[in-house]
């Protein structure tokens, strides 16, 4: 090794900023040094292939889990009282407060070390899975923890992956494999990928074993459809080839590999590195408004418990500040307290109170409510209509944590293909050259299948209409990217490009399948990709001709913010041609020939029908032309920096100056009840806003179909096309205007939507427009436009926003969300351009769909169809919202109701802190006798009925924006407590005064009180019956009378003497300056 080379490059890479080593590794295949005068060997460590999705070991069980959990406010704050309880005297014993605790901590603990248990065993069986390696021009076979980074891999047919590969050769001629990433993002289809150029060829261990390279790739992230990587390959030559590597090259860990006999592949990430498992990691959790009103609320309550505890504390010195009230005979202090600091004292008796008045903490309710969710989550799963027959998927729930989100939903942000319409399209016609072809001929009002007609617009196309039509068919037959695929190798439906044989189209866009199938009924059929070569298949069914296969040469791959691809292919003739299509708004300001008015004219009546559209176009390349796009594409490919910006920036200097061929339309059909759909969510109140990358006509048509704009809707566009016309600001103040004054003077009718005279106003935003919106102005205040577009947004029935980019759709839902109303937001979309938008909104939903998995994966929930919403929201989230609010509710009231008794208990015992309840009942109150039952009720209740929800939407609105966890109902609550707390306490009081207690234990009573007592039992019963009413749980008011603990109104032989201070007699109610009682003696 060189060491001048090696400096060299150390000061390169640590010293000037070299690009390659910013976010890249090197890894050296088969761990063979680069040939000499070649890049310094510098040797990297990477981990091992060992996967650990476990959260514990042996060794950190206890203490890692303790830690967690005693990070819950509630926790700590209950150990702090236990430990309270240890340190000083208190009136209660700490198993009272530790057993509760330790119960909560001892489950939690139990319940999360057994999944840990069975991550641990997961982890096992995949670390020691057996897996061939190539060494020394043989396979050896190890346990897959033992695979490190640069080693050489061997996987056969059926098998998945051990890690991350880059693939060098396979059996196949082609250097080609199949595999599907169902464990990855839930797809089944079946995904081609390609062996690296130099290296397919090597289909023996003794090959691959030869092989001397390197390769530079990014380092590891999550994104399982990205990779940016090169391929410096040394041969017999000083210079090594360098190939450009991307996500077609790499193959994941967790995938399978489906009809190829085996490949070779390179290790490149391994274990906790590999794509798979950095997305284990979770998601920035979210968080329900009833978990932060349920917060709040805790903190009130600790206000409440600190305030009891002061007020007794003053109280007890304020009593005993005189001389004979000192030391009452049933708490006679010893000689040490005598002489303890006042301040001091004042403090341990504070502490005294807030343990014998810290129940007003439900120490159970945070498990009580997790163990809801969890539960409750599966009546949704276990919904049979929202069972689709037709995919054999039901709904998914992600996360328990947002149950109750689902009724408070006050936005939805939909996307519109896949999601409110099929993703199912049809091939409906085609406008070349001006003239209108559609792939059936209508003759005496029938339809003639397998024939094609022209529309009779202009006159039929002369012969270079003719060649312009054929290049038309055949720029659609070959720009795309579908694969063709045998009957054995794909699942589902099959089509037939080819009669002699059964294969069908794989594509993971249905626009390109509809368009290639469509083709083929004017005669033109794609047949497949051999040798990187496309033939074709001719109106006169010649297969073999030449003139019908084409070299694939470049392809330019779509993305989003272009809107659209390109290729590059070679005739038979040496021509090339560059074939281009996307979005009319992406290829009409490229376009330099054609005619354009009659097919823009054609475009938009398309679109205003609903139709999709695409344009094509082409331009021809002239050799050197070729030579320097292949350089410049090449440059941009290699590079591991910034190679997604270079792509782009290449793609917009070839994609010019072309001539425009035509226009394509399909049709996508709207699911089944999305209108109804749409309908009810309006009429419950909530806003819908469709978010869509299609141009504006399509979506307005789309709009109207289901319902989201109406007749009489008026339309409100702030549009790139009206912003030619005026300014933003005009724009805006003038939609300003007219909103706020039809606003001002009409209403809206609360039960039926929008009212019949009311002027229903609807927006349309195109993508261009919410970018200079968003943008900050000059003078940094970027808020005028913001809040004036909100504004009006917050007065229009309906929005829709056209040309979005995903990050678009993403600022959308939080511009929204962060709002000064803070409205609760409800994202729904099926594919991978919808995830920024699902995991921006508070509840994210994704539609199974056939745009892949993605968005299903990434949300919270998952739905087969857009209708399920409906009842997702209207039923499931009502009753989600309805009973865990009553639940936490509850929780507060019933502690009120047990501890405001012991709190004024305290004005008939002189503060002596005694307790009024029994050890038992203070111990399993909140852990057992009242958690079960408002468990059971917090899971079966349906306050009305399920068919009543779905037919009246307009209930959904009396429980919005969090409206039984206000504060209002939250005070009503707490008196309610309070004056049932006031109605046991004084009720039992005044049941055994004057009373004689027997020897038995019973409690004898003169005739004289029987009134009394009877008045107290009606009322009694009374305040049950109205509590059973409110909230129909008659169980929550008997605990408080029934754990009232007899010893404390009744004399005990162990009450007397200086030991008596923690269970009084009868005699203590008479001490209390409150009743003017002369003191008795002690009991006897």
């Amino acid at each position: 090794m060189d060491c001048c080379s090696l400096v060299r490059t150390l000061v390169n890479r640590y010293c000037a900023g070299e690009e390659d080593w910013v976010d890249s590794r090197t890894v050296y295949v088969g761990h063979r040094e680069p040939p000499p005068g070649a890049e310094a060997y510098i040797p990297q460590r990477y981990p091992d292939n060992r996967i650990v999705s476990s959260k514990y070991t042996f060794w950190n069980f206890i203490p890692k889990n303790l830690f967690e959990q005693f990070r819950r406010i509630a926790n700590f704050y209950f150990l702090i009282i236990f430990l309270v309880q240890l340190i000083i005297d208190t009136p209660t014993s700490p198993v009272t407060s530790g057993l509760p605790l330790f119960f909560v901590i001892t489950v939690t603990a139990i319940k999360q070390g057994y999944e840990d248990w069975l991550r641990h065993k997961a982890d096992n069986a995949m670390n020691q899975c057996p897996v061939h390696f190539v060494q020394h021009g043989r396979l050896v076979r190890k346990q897959s923890r033992k695979l490190r980074v640069g080693d050489i891999v061997m996987v056969k047919e059926d098998e998945t992956f051990p890690c991350d590969l880059i693939f060098l050769s396979s059996s196949r001629v082609d250097g080609t494999c199949h595999v599907t990433t169902a464990s990855l993002d839930g797809e089944s289809s079946h995904k081609t990928h390609y062996a690296v150029q130099d290296t397919k060829g090597f289909h023996s261990e003794e090959d691959i074993d030869s092989l001397h390279a390197t390769i530079e790739c990014e380092q590891p992230q999550p994104d399982l459809y990205k990779f940016v990587g090169r391929i410096n390959v040394y041969n017999d030559q000083n210079d090594p080839v360098v190939r450009s590597l991307g996500s077609e090259n790499l193959l994941l860990r967790g995938a399978t590999l489906k009809n190829t006999e085996k490949i070779f592949g390179v290790a490149i990430y391994t274990g906790m590195e590999t794509k798979m498992a950095l997305n284990y990691q979770s998601k920035s959790q979210k968080r329900s408004a009833v978990e932060k009103s349920m917060n709040v609320f805790l903190v009130v309550y600790l206000c409440i418990l600190i305030s009891k505890a002061l007020i007794n504390t003053v109280l007890k010195y304020v009593w005993q500040s005189e001389p004979s009230r000192d030391e009452p005979w049933y708490n006679r202090k010893t000689e040490a307290e005598r002489q303890r600091n006042l301040f001091l004292r004042a403090f341990t008796d504070f502490l005294a109170f807030m343990v014998l008045f810290n129940y007003i903490i439900p120490v159970s309710m945070y498990v009580t409510v997790e163990l809801q969710k969890f539960l409750g989550s599966y009546f949704l799963t276990w919904d049979e209509e929202m069972f689709d027959e037709e995919m054999g998927e039901g709904p998914l729930v992600n996360t328990s944590d947002l149950n109750e989100e689902l009724g408070q939903v006050e936005y939805v942000f939909t996307d519109k293909t896949g999601t409110l319409t099929e993703n199912n399209m049809e091939f409906k016609e085609c406008c070349v050259e001006g003239h209108v072809c559609v792939p059936h001929a209508v003759c005496n009002g029938q339809v003639l299948p397998d024939a094609s007609a022209i529309d009779m617009i202009d006159a039929s196309p002369g012969a270079s209409g003719r060649e312009r039509e054929e290049l038309f068919f055949r720029a659609l037959c070959l720009c795309h990217t579908i694969q063709v695929k045998d009957d054995d190798e794909v699942d589902g439906p099959q089509k037939s490009p080819d009669s002699g044989k059964r294969s069908a189209y794989i594509s993971s866009s249905p626009d390109e399948v509809a368009l290639v199938e469509g083709i083929q009924r004017f005669g033109f059929t794609y047949l497949r990709l051999k040798d990187n070569y496309m033939e074709l298949l001719n109106r006169d069914n010649d297969i073999e001709s030449l003139s019908f296969r084409f070299e694939l040469l470049e392809i330019l791959s779509f993305d989003s913010v272009r809107r659209r691809m390109s290729v590059i292919v070679k005739s038979a003739a040496g021509e090339i041609y560059l074939f281009c299509k996307g979005a009319d708004s992406s290829i009409f300001p490229r376009v330099i020939e054609g005619k354009v008015d009659q097919i823009q004219s054609r475009v938009e009546r398309n679109a205003v029908e609903g139709l999709r559209t695409l344009c094509v176009a082409y331009k021809t390349l002239i050799p050197e032309e070729y030579e320097g796009i292949r350089e410049l594409l090449q440059d941009a490919k290699v590079a591991l920096q910034d190679r997604d910006k270079k792509l782009a920036e290449a793609y917009e200097q070839i994609e010019t100056d072309l001539v425009l061929l035509g226009a394509t339309a399909v049709e996508d059909r709207l699911q089944e009840k999305a209108a109804d759909t749409i309908e009810a969510l309006q009429k419950a109140g909530i806003k819908v806003w469709v978010l869509t990358g299609d141009k504006m006509e399509t979506a307005a048509a789309t709009c109207y179909a289901c319902k989201l704009f109406r007749r009489n809707t008026q339309l409100l566009e702030v549009t790139t096309k009206r912003l030619e016309e005026q300014s933003l600001h005009d724009v805006l103040f003038e939609l300003s205007k007219t909103v706020l004054r039809s606003s001002a003077s009409l209403t809206r009718d609360n039960f039926s939507g929008l009212s019949a005279d009311m002027q229903d106003y609807g927006l349309i935003i195109d993508g261009a427009a919410l970018s200079l919106i968003m943008k900050p102005r000059e003078d940094g205040s970027s808020s005028n436009y913001r809040e004036l577009f909100l504004d009006i947004c917050r007065n229009c029935s309906a929005v829709l926003c056209c040309r979005m980019a995903p990050l678009q759709k993403a600022q959308i839902v939080k511009l929204i969300k962060l709002s000064k109303e803070h409205p609760i937001t409800l994202a729904i979309g099926d594919g991978a351009n919808d995830v920024s938008m699902i995991l921006e909104a508070h509840v994210g939903i994704g539609v199974i769909g056939k745009e892949g998995r993605q968005a299903a994966r990434n949300s919270d929930y998952a739905i087969p169809r857009f209708k399920h919403l409906k009842k997702m929201l209207l039923v499931h989230g009502h009753f989600y919202y309805i009973r865990i609010s009553e639940l936490v509710q509850y929780f507060f009231y019933k502690n009120v109701c047990f501890i405001f008794p012991q709190f004024l208990y305290q004005f008939f015992c002189g503060f002596s802190q005694q307790t009024l309840y029994d050890t038992a009942y203070l111990t399993l109150y909140n852990i057992s006798f009242t958690s079960l039952p408002i468990l059971l009720y917090s899971l079966m209740e349906q306050h009305v009925a399920m068919d009543m929800l779905k037919r009246d939407p307009a209930l959904y609105r009396d429980i919005a924006k969090n409206a039984l966890l206000r504060w209002r109902a939250f005070i009503y609550w707490t008196l309610l407590g309070l004056f049932d707390a006031l109605v046991f306490f004084f009720g039992a009081y005044f049941m055994f005064e004057n009373t004689t207690v027997t020897s038995n234990g019973q409690i004898m009573t003169s005739n004289t009180h029987m009134v009394r007592h009877l008045w107290v039992c009606l009322l009694c019963f009374w305040s049950a019956f109205r509590i059973k009413y409110f909230s129909k749980i008659f169980s929550r008011v008997t605990p408080s009378v029934c754990f009232v603990s007899r010893d404390a109104f009744s004399p005990s032989p162990t009450s007397v003497g200086a030991g008596s201070a923690r269970r009084p007699c009868v005699s203590t109610w008479v001490t209390s300056p409150w009743i003017s009682v002369p003191d008795r003696p002690p009991c006897q």
